[in-house]
């Protein structure tokens, strides 16, 4: 499913399947300037870490046309128009690392001796590299996490981690999709519905519906009870953020599912590329927590559910203790505790 973001080189645009419509209509939106890029990125056109590093990379590429058409091509017009382009897209939004990663990393590529040309030229082919390379981390990690998975297991995920919110093939459902196309035919899942954007009903069961693979949708509330009856017997999730310890900062909600895995039993696994480790960020307590608009809470689709004036809370991520995590499936392994020590040497290798 790598035809959700695609970049269209006769139109100079990023297209992009827009999330917010699923799963009843695939309408595409187009990205044409940093603008329209920070758009998707804010109000989940796209999203989910890896793809939001994907669409920064193109979304570099169009600050660079961007400068070069508003400020001219006179190096000391279009450099600074580029840098404060730049640093709007990489503070689009605050949690998913893979953000930052990409733009940094279109930055470090950055020859001072470049004219915007050359710039442009270089940038493009290093977006479609990461584009690419994402792709194939995906189905790296897909094969590495398929052996947590037996047949027969019912795996349950929250939120969407799948092609749709990286490259392709996805990272939760990535470890699902590995052991599915490894022959385990008899595995199911459960997909939290995971409120209030509702991306495990809207787009998981989407995408899982479209694979064939059985999938089933729960209330973010019946958790502890399907884990009480035997129902669930791995979880697996992605991340936005993973810190230096192994806290691993999900889609709100998260943390109470790795609090009740641990409580019955049942194996909690983190599925993401190493790109979403930041060695940087210590712990889960100093990943920042993306605080979204009240309306995603107070309304479904233009119906109000929320009486006027009462405030609501809109955090869109929790940071889950690594003490509560299995392992972590990246596409060079999966980590083991201590994270400390697994995490680095997995960064020191890559």
């Amino acid at each position: 499913m790598d035809w959700h973001i695609r970049f269209n080189d006769a139109q100079a645009r990023l297209e992009l399947l827009d999330q917010r419509m699923l799963p009843v209509r695939e309408d595409w939106f187009y990205c044409t300037d940093t603008a329209s890029t920070i758009y998707a990125l804010q109000t989940m056109v796209v999203r989910g870490a890896p793809a939001i590093g994907v669409t920064a990379a193109y979304g570099c590429w169009l600050a660079a046309r961007e400068a070069a058409a508003t400020a001219g091509t006179a190096e000391q017009d279009w450099r600074p128009c580029l840098d404060a382009l730049l640093t709007d897209l990489e503070n689009a939004r605050p949690t998913a690392v893979n953000l930052a990663w990409a733009v940094r990393r279109m930055r470090a590529a950055w020859e001072p001796e470049q004219g915007i040309e050359a710039l442009c030229a270089s940038w493009l082919a290093l977006a479609k590299e990461i584009h690419e390379e994402d792709k194939r981390f995906c189905r790296r990690l897909g094969a590495v996490g398929a052996a947590v998975i037996d047949d027969g297991d019912t795996v349950m995920t929250h939120c969407n981690a799948g092609a749709l919110a990286t490259a392709d093939y996805g990272t939760a459902l990535g470890v699902i999709r590995g052991a599915w196309d490894a022959g385990k035919r008899n595995i199911r899942v459960i997909a939290n519905e995971t409120r209030p954007f509702l991306q495990g009903a809207r787009l998981t069961a989407w995408e899982l519906a479209k694979d064939g693979i059985p999938v089933k949708v729960a209330c973010d509330n019946a958790c502890a009870l399907l884990m009480k009856k035997g129902l669930v017997q791995k979880v697996v999730v992605g991340a936005d953020r993973i810190a230096a310890n192994g806290d691993a900062a999900n889609k709100i909600g998260t943390m109470g599912v790795a609090i009740l895995a641990q409580h019955f039993g049942v194996p909690f696994y983190v599925a993401a590329p190493l790109s979403t480790i930041d060695p940087a960020t210590p712990d889960g307590d100093a990943i920042p927590i993306e605080d979204r608009t009240p309306r995603e809470v107070t309304h479904v689709g233009a119906t109000q559910i929320v009486p006027d004036g009462v405030e609501v809370y809109n955090m869109a991520f929790d940071p889950t203790p690594a003490a509560l995590i299995a392992g972590i499936v990246t596409e060079v392994g999966i980590l083991r505790p201590p994270y400390k020590e697994s995490i680095a040497a997995a960064l020191a290798g890559r």
